[in-house]
């Protein structure tokens, strides 16, 4: 029998920030008993992934092996970690296993899918302990953005991993546990870690972290010099800064009301799971369009920018009845995420033109960051004292950074990307395998690959508009009538000053009489010769080679 192996391979959040999707497997090779750790989705832009609303893991490796799949462990609520849960169970069918409130956020979404809330099952932290098939596992509490984050223990007989999910040093978080250092050190001690899987995210911030407590003060001093109305949009999931807020608002004097359903649903899901107490009382839309500007603070989702999230849509006008005013101001208490910076300079921008005051993160004093920092980096490595590091959760730039302190430091460390399955038995990672590590789409209500074409066929019609042409032909195989053609996105005149439609109608007719009876007896023949003199047309006429559909009606005796 072929020895027992430890493998480690990441579907998603390796190489990249978001989408995190995390196997280990253990047993005799090509035969190992399986965990996943996290399924979390990306979000789309409309320069790469136009139209789409979800981008997740390609998960058909571990489909394919799902007679081997123990359990799905979710460290925490994320979007990034928990968001492609409910897309993907029913593949699966496996438990999954959260801590209370990361539960609470999964049973809403099994809710929506049509699951089954049981399939979820709540676990306490550490020293409770889940045995999936060979592994035992602990979730361990770390603070973050969002309550009840954990890192977690995986043992197997080959040895402790420690994934360390997103974590940061905070010893007063306000919301949420505070990071425990004689925690870890006891892990440590109790059984040597063998491999320390850690968040990479602050890797290049050379700074120790900051403490959540310390943007109470600045906080209040912002929002009680303000007179008009005062709004700040954050992480819908951020509740220690939701909680801030409202009570940087409550000490000022003002109204609280909370715009966004997800806002909403956060901290009900907190307050229900118990993490969120004495959260400042709150109102509706339509009670705070009653309440005097200079006495309400608006909180609301759309920290990123995001077009349909309540930001935006004040940007635009009115939401719920309420608007933006000449002297009221936008507190942005959030990191812009790298790729969304053009929807948030553009909300910026339209609260200026209405005169209203925009305060950001640029000073510091207003955000704090939920990732470690690389001294708190270091200061994790040192407490542990892994036997190897593999850096995970960032793009490939942050990995490489996080091994080469790791190693400047005298331990072991890759530089591991999706679809890279690493065998962990030894003293050092060894490469066991490549795998295909894609991603799937959710486009509308359907699921589509990303090499499916259907997303590249939508950017190639964005870049270079679309002509149809349809061919009415007799018994004969001879045209009738000229041909019809109809363009989008494309300019309706060209060089010559001509309409482009009539221009292509006319060359076509013109070609199709003329051409021989193999091109017009061959649909296929015909489909290619169309298409070719489309595109020279339009080459000559508006300088771009359009996507050309042809549509060939037969006329049949009988």
């Amino acid at each position: 029998m072929k020895a027992n192996r430890l493998i480690y391979l990441p579907l998603g959040g390796a190489g990249e920030i978001g989408m995190n999707a995390y196997v280990y497997g253990y047993g005799p090779e090509d035969k190992e008993r399986l965990i996943l750790v996290d399924l979390g989705v990306a979000f789309p832009d409309m320069d790469t992934t136009p139209g789409v609303d979800l981008i997740m893991p390609d998960i058909s490796w571990l489909e394919a092996r799902k007679d081997r799949l123990e359990a799905i462990f979710i460290t925490h609520a994320h979007e990034d970690h928990i968001g492609a849960v409910a897309h993907f169970w029913s593949r699966f069918k496996c438990p999954v296993y959260a801590r209370r409130f990361t539960a609470t956020i999964g049973k809403l979404k099994f809710d929506e899918h049509g699951h089954p809330k049981d399939a979820i099952t709540v676990v306490e932290p550490r020293p409770d302990v889940v045995k999936a098939g060979p592994f035992d596992v602990q979730f361990v509490p770390v603070a973050h953005s969002i309550p009840e984050s954990s890192a977690l223990i995986i043992d197997t007989e080959a040895g402790r991993i420690v994934h360390s999910g997103d974590f940061k040093l905070d010893e007063e978080p306000l919301v949420g546990e505070a990071w425990q250092p004689d925690v870890f050190k006891a892990i440590a001690q109790e059984r040597p870690v063998k491999a320390l899987m850690c968040d990479s995210t602050n890797v290049f911030s050379l700074h120790a972290g900051r403490s959540e407590a310390s943007l109470r003060d600045p906080l209040r001093e912002l929002i009680s010099a303000q007179r008009g109305m005062v709004v700040a949009t954050t992480f819908a999931s951020n509740v220690a800064r939701l909680k801030t807020l409202a009570e940087a608002a409550q000490a000022a004097g003002r109204t609280i009301c909370l715009l966004g359903r997800a806002m909403r649903r956060m901290v009900s899901a907190a307050e229900a799971s118990g993490v969120l107490t004495g959260f400042p009382r709150t109102i509706s839309p339509e009670e705070a369009q009653e309440v005097p500007r200079g006495d309400l603070m608006l909180i609301v989702t759309g920290s990123q920018g995001e077009r349909r999230a309540a930001s935006a849509q004040l940007s635009r006008g009115k939401y719920l009845g309420l608007s933006m005013k000449e002297g009221d101001t936008f507190l942005f208490s959030s990191k812009t995420i790298p790729g969304n910076e053009r929807g948030v300079i553009s909300i910026m921008n339209a609260f200026s033109e209405m005169g209203v005051n925009i305060v950001d993160d640029s000073g510091g004093l207003y955000h704090v960051s939920g990732h470690a920092n690389r001294p708190d980096l270091e200061a994790v490595h040192r407490v542990l004292d892994p036997e190897m590091v593999i850096p995970m959760h960032g793009e490939h730039r942050h990995l490489r950074e996080h091994a080469r302190i790791a190693m400047a430091a005298g331990r072991v460390s890759d530089v591991v990307i999706n679809g890279m399955m690493m065998d962990l038995t030894g003293k050092k990672p060894d490469v066991a395998e490549y795998i295909e590590a894609g991603r799937t789409y959710l486009d509308g209500s359907v699921m589509i690959g990303a090499r499916d074409g259907v997303v590249r066929d939508r950017i190639r019609m964005v870049l270079n508009g679309h002509v149809m042409v349809t061919l009415l032909l007799d018994e004969a195989d001879s045209l009738l009538g000229d041909a019809w053609v109809e363009v989008k996105g494309l300019a309706e005149k060209g060089r010559t000053g001509a309409v482009l439609a009539e221009t292509l109608e006319a060359d076509l007719t013109e070609y199709l009489d003329g051409a021989g009876k193999k091109v017009l007896k061959d649909d296929s023949k015909l489909d290619e010769a169309v298409r070719r003199v489309v595109r020279q047309i339009c080459m000559e006429e508006i300088g771009k080679k359009p996507e050309v559909t042809v549509v060939v009606s037969r006329l049949t005796e009988g």
